[in-house]
C-alpha cells in the first residue's frame, strides 16, 4: 500500500510592513484599500490541503472553506460538472511576487490592479477565495461564463457559501471575474 503524504503549506507572510512598502514602491497607492472600496485581508491561521490544481501545484484553502468546497465540489460532480481548481489561497508575499513579474515584462501599475488585487488586499490571502475552471476552458477567461460550471455556480454556489466577487461592474473598480468565488461563513 502506497502512503501518500500531504505537503506542506505554503508559509504565511511574515513582514507585511516591508512587502507592503515594495507594493508601494512598484506604484501601487498608498490609499488603494479607500480607492477601491477593499479592506485588508489577514492570512489564516490554519490552511487545509484541498488537492492539487489542473498544473498540479497543492492548493489549500482556510479549513472551514475547504470542508465548503468539497461539499460544493461534490454536489456539482452529482450533477455532472466538474469544478477545477486554478488557484486558492495566496499568501501577500506571493501576491507580490504577480505584481512584480507582471512589472518585469512592461506592464503599468494602473493595468495590473485592474485584473490583479495589490498585495494585502487579495480575498486569496483570506483563504476563502478560488479560482476556479472547467475542462475544455481557458484558464482566467471570460467565456468560462459559458460553460456548464459557471452556469452551476450561478445557480448553487450560493447554498455552499460562495459568492462571485467581482461581478461585471463591481464597486471595487476589478474586472469582471466569472471564475473567481469565495466562501462567506453561513
Amino acid at each position: 500500500m502506497e502512503v501518500v503524504t500531504q505537503p506542506q503549506p505554503p508559509p504565511r507572510t511574515e513582514d507585511w510592513r516591508a512587502l507592503l512598502e515594495r507594493a508601494r514602491a512598484l506604484g501601487v497607492p498608498r490609499n488603494y484599500g479607500r480607492l477601491h472600496g477593499l479592506r485588508p485581508v489577514r492570512e489564516p491561521s490554519q490552511l487545509a490541503f484541498i488537492g492539487a490544481d489542473i498544473h498540479g501545484r497543492p492548493q489549500w484553502l482556510a479549513p472551514r472553506a475547504a470542508a465548503a468546497f468539497a461539499r460544493m465540489r461534490g454536489g456539482a460532480n452529482e450533477q455532472g460538472v466538474e469544478l477545477q481548481v486554478v488557484s486558492a489561497f495566496r499568501s501577500v508575499a506571493y501576491q507580490l511576487g504577480i505584481l512584480e513579474r507582471k512589472r518585469e515584462r512592461g506592464l503599468d501599475i494602473a493595468t495590473i490592479l485592474r485584473v490583479s488585487a495589490a498585495p494585502g488586499y487579495s480575498e486569496h490571502h483570506s483563504g476563502r477565495a478560488l479560482d476556479l475552471t472547467a475542462p475544455g476552458c481557458t484558464p482566467l477567461e471570460e467565456d468560462f461564463e459559458d460553460s456548464p460550471a459557471y452556469r452551476w455556480l450561478h445557480r448553487h454556489a450560493h447554498r455552499y457559501g460562495f459568492r462571485l466577487s467581482f461581478p461585471r461592474g463591481n464597486p471595487h473598480g476589478i474586472a469582471y471575474e466569472p471564475w473567481h468565488w469565495c466562501w462567506h461563513a453561513r
